[in-house]
């Protein structure tokens, strides 16, 4: 179907996860607990699936085993709690900008693991294989900048900084380091459960209620201030209903979608395509832009020389009736 196109896909997933880090920048430095709102993000991130299932899926559902469900609940804890939990301490001490460089990042680790666990083969004779090593080149070389260069902390005369501030942001980064590794391999782990339980949206709907459950696990030990818990009309609550129901609801279920439809590392391959396209495009441009210039310069000079000519039979008519 026209509607069900994996690139559409994959760059409204993009799209849908800019606004993620955004608002959650925003509730988590507005002094929401990471925790709390990890859960609550999950929390309607399952309502929202279990309607949609119950509206859309409710009689083609795949027989669930006791295996896959544990399949199911594994990788939500390493893909969704554990790697959403250190997104949103990376994030309270860390700029929008580097965390959401940081998830461009995925598809290099992604691709990694899909080559570990032999889910992806890497043919480096093949075009396709070139654009893909060559756009995971591009990440990895982003990657390496990440982690090896830190660079100075500026410190401004208005701002006060000190040796704990800089210890969390170097303790982020490194958050963030792990938090690239694990949506990698979460990626990867996806592809393999889809292929025990292929309905797709009750994958998702089991995968974010498992998470829902562990997230309110780790947020009632961390948190038991219940006045912590309250969510008022303010970005809090805006961030929540995204999240829960944009990302955790349509863009996870897109993502799997697309896992299932075209393997775990089909952003990667994307990048690729794209550096492919982007550098054919410049060559071509290039080649058609200088034969024009080689045209013009042609019929200029054509040009000239018709003039001359037409102008010399005058001359010599003139010098003859004088």
């Amino acid at each position: 179907m026209g509607l069900k196109n994996p690139y559409v896909f994959a760059i409204l997933m993009q799209t849908i996860q800019a606004g993620m880090t955004l608002l959650t920048k925003a509730a988590i430095n507005g002094g929401m607990n990471s925790f709390i709102f990890i859960f609550y993000r999950q929390l309607t991130g399952t309502i929202f699936l279990v309607l949609s299932t119950a509206i859309f899926k409710r009689r083609s559902a795949t027989p669930l085993t006791i295996l896959v469900f544990f399949k199911i609940f594994a990788v939500a804890f390493v893909g969704l709690t554990l790697a959403l939990n250190l997104y949103g301490i990376a994030l309270l001490y860390t700029s929008a900008s580097l965390t959401s460089a940081a998830i461009n990042c995925v598809p290099v680790t992604t691709f990694f693991f899909a080559v570990l666990l032999r889910r992806e083969k890497l043919n480096v004779r093949s075009i396709a294989g070139v654009a893909k090593l060559g756009g995971i080149a591009i990440c990895l070389a982003g990657v390496a900048t990440l982690a090896f260069f830190e660079g100075p902390i500026l410190k401004p005369p208005f701002a006060l900084h000190n040796a704990q501030h800089q210890h969390h942001v170097s303790s982020s980064r490194s958050k963030t380091r792990i938090i690239v590794s694990l949506w990698g391999l979460w990626y990867v782990l996806q592809a393999g459960v889809l292929k025990d339980y292929p309905s797709k949206l009750h994958f998702t709907s089991l995968q974010c209620f498992s998470s829902t459950i562990q997230s309110f696990l780790v947020a009632i030990s961390v948190e038991r201030d219940f006045s912590e818990w309250k969510l008022t009309w303010n970005v809090r609550l805006l961030a929540v209903l995204y999240c829960g129901i944009m990302v955790s609801g349509v863009g996870h279920y897109l993502q799997s979608w697309v896992i299932a439809t075209k393997g775990p590392v089909f952003r990667g391959i994307i990048v690729g395509e794209i550096m492919l396209v982007v550098g054919l495009y410049s060559v071509l441009w290039g080649q058609t832009h200088e034969q024009n210039l080689a045209t013009n310069n042609s019929l200029q000079a054509e040009k000239k020389c018709t003039i001359t000519e037409d102008q010399e039979p005058k001359n010599v008519e003139t010098r003859y009736m004088a």
